[in-house]
């Protein structure tokens, strides 16, 4: 058991990481229902409480990730509650995004920081990805709340759930061009070129530099 907490201690990243990709495979077993919600908000809970602890791991401000961690964790538990509010989506969305986005800025300053590579920092490149993808889905979501029928989806529904803007948000950030949700009004589609262009600079810069370090490393 001490060796699973030591190991957790030293990987908090991929515990993001894991955290993030169970939370993917969790939402086909949810539904849209009520217990559904539930039980997806307090995993969320769980998710950004690691996103908070991955993020105190790095050179990144611990005071900033805990004012808006705090308004995040309250605000989800009031969409479970008030799934159709649209202010409190509005400002959930917002601060997720803004939570999601301050903690992918940690990260990059946890890769960018060493001269070389440690384990837990390969667990932060695909942690980081992730991160920034759910980052995206959320500011796609805002945008559906301010800009209805901003996507649509090739069954003709413009009121998209959440799993459907973060499957959007892969398959924009990795350029696979497989979603079936298509940004259509012009906010939409600028967050969503934005999103491409951040998948593009992720390879070129992040990728790259754990690569040719891990390399010079080894030489």
């Amino acid at each position: 058991m001490s060796q699973w907490i030591t190991s957790i201690r030293q990987h908090p990243s991929g515990v993001l990481l894991g955290a993030q990709l169970a939370a993917i495979l969790a939402y086909p077993f949810a539904g849209d229902t009520a217990a559904g919600r539930a039980v997806l908000g307090v995993f969320g809970i769980f998710v950004l409480a690691v996103a908070v602890w991955a993020v105190r791991a790095t050179p990144a401000l611990t005071w900033v990730a805990i004012v808006l961690g705090l308004p995040v964790v309250v605000l989800t538990v009031l969409e479970g509650v008030y799934p159709g509010n649209d202010p409190i989506r509005l400002w959930s969305s917002v601060l997720h995004a803004l939570f999601y986005g301050y903690t992918a800025y940690g990260l990059v300053r946890y890769l960018f920081d060493d001269r070389f590579v440690t384990r837990d920092e390969i667990f932060a490149v695909g942690a980081n990805f992730t991160v920034v993808a759910w980052g995206f889905a959320y500011l796609f979501f805002a945008v559906q709340v301010l800009w209805p029928g901003s996507f649509v989806s090739y069954q003709g529904e413009v009121e998209q759930p959440f799993p459907n803007m973060l499957f959007l948000s892969f398959a924009t950030l990795t350029s696979v061009g497989l979603s079936d949700v298509i940004p259509v009004l012009p906010h939409a589609r600028s967050v969503a070129m934005v999103e491409q262009m951040a998948g593009v600079l992720y390879v070129a810069m992040i990728i790259s530099r754990v690569v040719s370090l891990t390399v010079l490393h080894r030489r």
